[in-house]
């Protein structure tokens, strides 16, 4: 018997859950479908998110015949016996070809080269699915020849949807707290919740009711205490912000791992961190901030779970970094100044054309003359 998720995979846009900007009434791809003008895409999104249901959907709504391959195994031979068949399918039948093709971005570039030419003038409608940016992982004239649509992580009402579609097939109840629990530990992923119903429904030996306990021994995780928007969430974010600032790399990480294994967002995290390298490590280390903002792209870009391990590293390095909040400091200071006297005026000699009094360090206005801000080391 094929897998839950294979089973109760959508076969309209109607059914499908999520991605409203897509293929809601104004949506670009029911747009595209409902006018026959069908052209070569790439779908970029987290996993989970519906990238394969959508091609399939693709295919059956435009009468087009569907090769799925995944880039991990697909050869060029492969790639090669598709596009033969695709020209004498539209010669003879005048039917389109869809090439789906899976991880697109593990595709090496004369692999991608190869669909060019067929892309081009129109034998195969490659969809490529990719959770990477592909900007990055496409080559450009493949990219320029595509339409890239983003998909969102999938919400909370829309996995509700999914689970229970994957409860009646299976005819069994996942009990409240349960079905919350499993909402915030599959991150998103449709098909991570429907794999832990499937299991714990297993486990349950025949019982129609499930519970944590069930589903807890699916998913091998235990449920922790955490609200997202609860006093739990801001106390256990600001335990980790002190104990980076207190240059405790055992108790960030301690704090880092509890918000990830309870479901936080890691964008969230790493948001915090960005703010975290220039308010409070600033010029002692400036590379902080570059460290910080590529754990930010790279939570983006890669998502849960691999990106923890990003989360781990630029939470080590910035609770092992220098501290010097000198530079906000002195900028919020600035600030107090111009709440409390609005726009003073700019002196003559800034607005002027450059001139050897440009080379003088007094450059604020009059009655703040003489003033300094930042008292860091120069």
């Amino acid at each position: 018997m094929p897998p839950l998720a294979e089973r109760i995979r959508p076969h309209s846009l109607e059914e499908f859950a999520g991605q409203k900007h897509l293929v809601g009434p104004n949506g670009i791809l029911r747009k595209l479908i409902e006018n026959d003008q069908l052209v070569s895409l790439i779908l970029w999104g987290p996993p989970g998110c519906g990238k394969t249901t959508l091609a399939k959907i693709i295919a059956n709504n435009t009468k087009s015949c569907l090769f799925h391959f995944s880039a991990v195994t697909a050869s060029l031979d492969d790639f090669r016996k598709v596009v033969a068949e695709a020209k004498e399918r539209l010669s003879a039948y005048g039917q389109k070809t869809i090439l789906f093709m899976d991880e697109i971005h593990r595709l090496n570039k004369a692999q991608q080269d190869a669909f060019l030419p067929h892309v081009e003038d129109g034998t195969i409608i490659l969809i490529g699915a990719t959770t990477e940016n592909p900007s990055f992982e496409v080559i450009g004239p493949l990219l320029s020849r595509s339409r890239v649509l983003v998909l969102n992580q999938l919400a909370h009402d829309d996995l509700q949807k999914i689970i229970e579609r994957g409860e009646k097939e299976l005819k069994v109840r996942i009990n409240s707290k349960a079905r919350e629990f499993l909402i915030e530990s599959c991150n998103g992923d449709a098909r991570i919740a429907l794999n832990a119903i499937e299991i714990a429904a297993s486990l349950a030996g025949g019982k129609r009711s499930l519970g944590i306990g069930k589903i807890e021994d699916a998913l091998q995780r235990k449920s922790l205490t955490f609200d997202r928007n609860g006093e739990e969430h801001y106390n256990t974010i600001s335990a980790f912000i002190k104990s980076m600032r207190a240059s405790n790399v055992d108790a960030a990480l301690y704090y880092l791992a509890r918000m990830v294994e309870a479901g936080e967002d890691p964008l969230f995290i790493a948001r915090r961190m960005v703010v975290f390298a220039s308010e409070d490590i600033g010029m002692a280390q400036p590379t902080a901030l570059v460290v910080a903002n590529e754990v930010f792209q790279a939570c983006h870009e890669i998502g849960f779970p691999e990106c923890q391990e990003n989360l781990a590293h630029g939470a080590v390095y910035l609770a092992l970094a220098r501290k010097d909040r000198s530079a906000v400091d002195a900028y919020f200071e600035a600030l107090k100044d111009v709440k409390k006297y609005g726009n003073l005026s700019i002196p003559l000699k800034i607005l002027n054309a450059p001139t050897k009094f440009l080379n003088t360090k007094d450059l604020l206005p009059e009655k703040l003359r003489g003033k300094r801000y930042y008292h860091g080391k120069e």
